[in-house]
């Protein structure tokens, strides 16, 4: 249903169009850009060498639908700054696909690793889809992130590969 291919300058346009507002790109990509986002930000991000990002293309269609990342910084495996920018297709089990393909993908690199993941606890729809994969809640690396004096809780999960159960 969808594949992963190599984020690159020519995927700016769709990334930028996606992120409407500083509160949904801190809830996509956390602090590592600033709003707006620029191309400028993403060429800097591009150049990260524990980064891979990705964007997620529609098998039937090849329409760019979503972003995300593998994160390999300090020797850890973490999915990272997952997006389906196209909101029309939200919550309809798309985005346990691409939590699939990504861990397929840190599998063939890091077999047997422990993957985590940073989510906020109010999105609910994520926790969820999360869950249904085999995602557990890791407290003690659960943070709080202060958003313009709003707290918000950070929840880190966690999946020990490989994963027999998807």
């Amino acid at each position: 249903m969808v594949t992963l291919d190599k984020f690159t300058n020519t995927d700016f346009a769709s990334l930028k169009q996606w992120i409407k507002s500083e509160e949904e790109l801190i809830q996509f990509a956390g602090t590592i850009f600033n709003y707006p986002l620029t191309d400028s930000q993403l060429e800097n991000y591009l150049k990260q060498k524990d980064l891979e990002p990705f964007k997620i293309k529609l098998n039937t269609t090849g329409e760019i639908i979503g972003h995300c990342e593998l994160n390999f910084s300090n020797g850890n495996s973490r999915l990272s700054r997952i997006l389906i920018g196209k909101s029309d297709l939200r919550g309809k089990g798309i985005g346990k696909i691409i939590i699939t393909e990504m861990l397929k993908l840190i599998e063939k690199q890091k077999p047997n690793s422990i993957v985590d993941l940073n989510v906020f606890a109010w999105n609910n729809n994520a926790i969820s889809c999360y869950k249904n994969l085999g995602f557990k809640e890791n407290k003690s690396k659960n943070s709080t992130y202060n958003f313009k004096g709003n707290n918000w809780e950070v929840i880190n999960m966690e999946i020990k590969l490989p994963i027999t159960h998807v």
